[in-house]
Formats: C-alpha cells, sequence, structure tokens
C-alpha cells in the first residue's frame, strides 16, 4: 500500500488502455507491459468485493508502483461492499475504481454481477454512486451494448441514462452484446456481432461523457479510426497475444518519443524483476507466460516460446530459460535470413 504522499493524479489520459482480462493482466503482466509503453491505461483482473474485503491484499491487489497509471476493476454488486472496496483500492493507492457489468460467465451471474447488472441500471447507479461518495479517485463502469434480447440502442440508452445520474462520467463499452444464456464466456467473446456504430452513436447522444470504445480491435491504426468517434480505445486480447503493438503508443497518442528499447532489450529490462520474484519464493512460469507473444511473426518466434513453454515450469527454472530462449530464436533467424540470402542469390 502506497502512502498518501504519493497517490497518483485525478486526471487520467485514457486514449489507449489495455482491458482487464481474467487470468492474463496480473501483476506480472502489468509490469511487462509497461515496459513497452509508459502511458498505456492499465487495469487489474476483475476482483470480487469479497476478496479485497476479505482476502490476502497483497496478493489479490498488490502492485508495483511502476505500474501506474493503473485502474482495478471490481465484481459485485451490494453498494456498500462495493463502496468498502473503493476505500480500500484508492488507500492502496490506484487510479481509478471501475465496475464491471460485462462479464457473461456463470460465476458473476450466479454472484448477481457482470453483465446480469445490465436488466438492473438503477443498481448499477446506486452501486457507482455509493463509490463515488466515498472515494476522490475516478468511478467509472465498463459494459456490453446489451444482454440476451435486451440489445436495442433504446434499451442501451436507457442504461446510460439512469446509470450517469450517478455522478459516472466514463463509460467503457464493449460493443458486442452478451447472451448470458447458451454461450460460453469465450464465445461471447467472439461469436455475437460487433457494432461499434452503437458506440459512436451514445457518444453522440451523450456528449458530455468520456465514451471508451472495446471489442476486437487489433491494431494502432483502429485505434485512430475509432479516435474519430469516442474519446478513447481499450485493446484487450491482442494486447496480450502481440504486446509489442503498443511500442509505438506513446508517440502517436501519448506525443512522448522516447527511445523505444527493441524486443531483446524489454526482456533483458526484466530480469532484475525476474530475480528479485524467483528470491521471493515466486517460479520463472508466473512471468514468462505473459512474454510468449513479444517476438509473435518474427523469425524464430516458435523457438523462443517452445524453449520457454518446456523449460519454465522446471523446478529451479530462472533467467538462463530466457536467455536460452532468446538464443535459440536468433540463432533460428540467422538460418533463415541466410536461407533467403542463398536463394536470393541463386535466382
Amino acid at each position: 500500500m502506497i502512502e498518501n504522499n504519493e497517490k497518483p493524479t485525478k486526471s487520467i489520459n485514457r486514449s489507449i488502455s489495455v482491458a482487464p482480462m481474467m487470468d492474463w493482466t496480473d501483476r506480472h503482466d502489468r509490469y511487462f507491459l509497461r515496459k513497452i509503453s509508459k502511458h498505456v491505461l492499465l487495469y487489474t483482473e476483475m476482483v470480487t468485493t469479497g476478496a479485497v474485503i476479505h482476502g490476502d491484499r497483497e496478493r489479490l491487489i498488490g502492485f508495483d508502483p511502476a505500474e501506474q497509471p493503473l485502474a482495478i476493476q471490481l465484481g459485485g454488486s451490494d453498494p456498500a461492499d462495493l463502496a468498502k472496496s473503493a476505500i480500500i483500492a484508492e488507500q492502496w493507492g490506484y487510479s481509478e475504481v471501475n465496475l464491471n457489468v460485462g462479464c457473461p460467465s456463470d460465476r458473476v451471474q450466479s454472484g448477481k454481477f457482470g453483465a446480469c447488472l445490465m436488466a438492473e441500471p438503477e443498481l448499477v447507479r446506486d452501486c457507482l454512486s455509493a463509490m463515488a461518495e466515498v472515494v476522490s479517485i475516478p468511478v467509472t463502469v465498463k459494459t456490453r451494448i446489451g444482454i440476451d434480447r435486451q440489445d436495442t440502442f433504446d434499451e442501451l440508452h436507457k442504461f446510460v441514462s439512469l446509470v450517469k445520474e450517478s455522478g459516472c462520467n466514463v463509460f467503457i463499452i464493449h460493443a458486442r452484446k452478451a447472451w448470458l444464456d447458451g454461450l460460453s464466456p469465450k464465445q461471447n467473446r467472439d461469436i455475437p456481432p460487433l457494432c461499434y456504430d452503437r458506440v459512436y452513436k451514445i457518444k453522440q447522444q451523450f456528449p458530455e461523457l468520456e465514451i471508451i470504445i472495446n471489442g476486437g480491435i487489433k491494431s494502432l491504426a483502429e485505434c485512430k479510426v475509432h479516435l474519430g468517434h469516442v474519446d478513447g480505445v481499450m485493446i484487450g486480447r491482442e494486447a496480450y497475444h502481440n504486446p509489442y503493438l503498443l511500442i509505438d503508443v506513446d508517440e502517436q497518442f501519448y506525443q512522448d518519443d522516447h527511445q523505444k528499447p527493441s524486443r531483446d532489450e524489454i526482456i533483458h529490462s526484466l530480469f532484475p524483476y525476474i530475480e528479485q520474484h524467483l528470491k521471493s519464493g515466486g517460479k520463472l512460469g508466473q512471468i514468462s507466460r505473459h512474454l510468449l507473444g513479444l517476438y509473435q511473426s518474427l523469425p524464430g518466434a516458435r523457438y523462443f516460446r517452445r524453449e520457454i513453454s518446456e523449460q519454465a515450469y522446471k523446478q529451479g527454472a530462472g533467467i538462463e530459460v530466457l536467455e536460452k530462449a532468446l538464443a535459440a530464436m536468433h540463432e533460428q533467424k540467422e538460418i533463415i535470413q541466410n536461407r533467403l540470402a542463398k536463394m536470393t542469390k541463386d535466382s
């Protein structure tokens, strides 16, 4: 937990953010992503109010100060518990607290939170009001464009109209509806069609609100198109599977033209963090699993992934696994380049 005098600024630039993703955006992934971009807004995995109030906070919501700007996403539907959790989040130094009204999994439905809350906009309003009353950091909401057969623009408009009465003025909208009955969480990320125009229209209807669009966004070029219609873009799975996508974010969206680290430099910059994690009893695989997409589509990337996947979970695995993975990748890359050069010469 940070001291009050280290509390982050209330002003947050949400031009580009990385979505909260269960089992993916943990503290190690966020530390890694921060090596790629200094400015992109990062989110935790969703944490339930029960876990925040009663659980091991250091394990569940602890983070490295280097991860800032950082928002926490809460799962819950009880205004009092959400208020308590928001206070704790602010005390721990988070820049923003976000309410999950978009997750479609069975587990969150049984707990009456996530996407099923779209059917109860008055409750969502009350939850956000309760949080906003007790903290000074921004309170935001992440939602879908609809659920099940409640998926017209008019219904989304009504939802936003009621929820904004809480004083919440930042809506992150996943541009797909969620089918709560019949589709798995994975299927809900792909099968319901994307409807970006509906999110654009919400921004037109509510110009005073900060509208962030999410869903199926795979390139910075797409981000620029969306920013012609809304205030910010949240990237999800692509930022995990192809994290080096973010290397140009600072220059293109934050006017920060600092020297961009190479992929190899990013790996080497993580070594002190990894060594500290290992000394404290952690395992290499807890960090290395997040690095597998760093060299996506480059020659030799398969050898990098294979070395890590086969070796990182062995007892005593350390930095040498990453060094061998880099060596194997570069060796294969050189073989490929020499082969291509020979083919060019022969032709």
